[in-house]
């Protein structure tokens, strides 16, 4: 019923263009968006925790091509991304897709959804990026989005060379002849087989935060999870 609902709403919305919405601060809109450099990028075929939102104005949701995360829900939706679309969107995901899995918060106000509609007419339009970068809307740093480090050339101090399991730590070595312990749920293993990425077999030391007792190993690929750990105690 909920979906029902939901779907009258839009409906509505699109059958209304007379109804208007606040006309928004692309410059107040900006601060906004630094909620959504940490999961996406404005520059084109980058993809982050979220896709690319480079040429998105206009464009059906669930369709940038090269991102292969979305929910069924999203690529299952028939709207495109509009000043209406993008309102309903922030003002309540769920409401406008039901069973998305995107999460939004402090985005109650319309004078703020308004104020970032503005300026995503102007970042996801045709050459967004550098356009807001030019109008000193956005540093070029966060229009690319929090891309992770490359780690092909990772310092010998980050190169891993062997993991070993004993009780309750794991216990890394590295390329520079150290050995670092960790408790074993301050240790996770990811993978990465990006182009920034590291090189197949050479998994790399990636500290979290700034205390230095937690850490990931990144691998290439996920086959070399499994040969990644010795069971062994000294």
């Amino acid at each position: 019923m909920r979906a029902v609902f939901a779907a009258l709403a839009l409906a509505v919305a699109f059958a209304m263009p007379h109804m208007a919405l606040a006309q928004g601060d692309p410059a107040s809109g900006a601060k906004a968006y630094y909620i959504c450099y940490n999961c996406h990028s404005l520059e084109p075929g980058v993809h982050l925790t979220g896709p690319s939102l480079a040429g998105l104005w206009g464009k059906k949701a669930g369709s940038v091509e090269g991102f292969t995360r979305y929910s069924q829900a999203l690529q299952a939706a028939e709207f495109a991304w509009t000043e209406q679309t993008l309102d309903a969107w922030f003002k309540d995901p769920k409401a406008l897709v039901p069973r998305s899995t995107m999460i939004l918060r402090n985005m109650e106000h319309a004078g703020v959804r308004a104020n970032l509609i503005a300026f995503l007419k102007i970042a996801l339009g045709p050459g967004g990026r550098a356009e807001v970068v030019a109008q000193g809307l956005l540093s070029d740093e966060h229009a690319m989005g929090r891309v992770p480090k490359a780690l092909r050339d990772a310092a010998p101090d980050r190169q891993v060379t062997g993991i070993r399991h004993c009780g309750d730590a794991y216990v890394v070595s590295t390329a520079d002849g150290a050995e670092t312990l960790f408790w074993e749920r301050n240790l996770h293993f990811k993978t990465d087989a990006g182009d920034r990425g590291p090189r197949p077999g050479h998994p790399v030391l990636v500290e979290i935060g700034s205390v230095g007792d937690r850490a990931s190993v990144v691998f290439a690929s996920p086959a070399e999870l499994a040969l990644a750990v010795e069971h062994t105690c000294p």
